[in-house]
């Protein structure tokens, strides 16, 4: 199973959803908090290729994007298949 990502922030009501769906679907997840620590803000938008909201997502390297690109894979019944 591929380790899943969100990297989130204060006050942020998107990123809560994320976090829940993960929860609700028994999926266990590393969140960072690019509030945190200087570099880490950098750090998410190089990897999420440009991309500065908040949240985003990732499975291993994959970047997923943000709650609502979850939350379609979740829609589609792919999430748990997508993380093999």
């Amino acid at each position: 199973m591929k380790n899943i990502t969100v990297y989130s922030g204060p006050m942020c009501g998107f990123c809560d959803a994320a976090k829940r769906l993960l929860t609700r679907n028994n999926l266990s997840y590393t969140e960072i908090d690019v509030s945190l620590k200087d570099g880490l803000r950098e750090e998410m938008i190089k990897k999420a290729n440009g991309r500065r909201t908040i949240p985003q997502i990732f499975f291993d390297d994959y970047h997923v994007g943000g709650y609502q690109e979850l939350r379609e894979l979740e829609k589609a019944g792919n999430l748990i298949s997508s993380l093999k």
